[in-house]
């Protein structure tokens, strides 16, 4: 993944609702859930979902498949497994311990 990959990816998921949003489709899986189903279950009002879930799908987070008259959603686990090995690449490679609390590795 490329730096500014990483950067719009976290951006994204810099914002309560959206990380919100993220972890409820992430919880849901491959499946996905309809935007409006999104919606209810966290009380999110459709137009401003909507916003969030165009941010999510523009930072390559989720994608989104019509099925009739409805969208559904669903997590992108290849760019969440790529962002997760950016941000770890290099946990080994210096001082410490990577499962080490900060103050407590050496």
């Amino acid at each position: 993944m490329e730096k500014q990959l990483a950067i719009s990816a976290l951006g994204a998921l810099a914002h309560e609702t959206r990380l919100d949003v993220f972890r409820l489709l992430v919880r849901a899986g491959s499946e996905g859930l309809p935007a409006g189903a999104v919606g209810e279950e966290l009380g999110i009002p459709a137009a401003t979902l909507s916003f969030h879930l165009k941010e999510l799908k523009g930072a390559g987070l989720i994608c989104c498949e019509r099925d009739g008259r409805s969208r559904i959603y669903s997590p992108d686990f290849a760019a969440m497994n790529a962002l997760l090995a950016y941000l770890t690449e290099n946990c080994c490679a210096g001082v410490g311990s990577a499962g080490a609390a900060c103050g407590t590795g050496s």
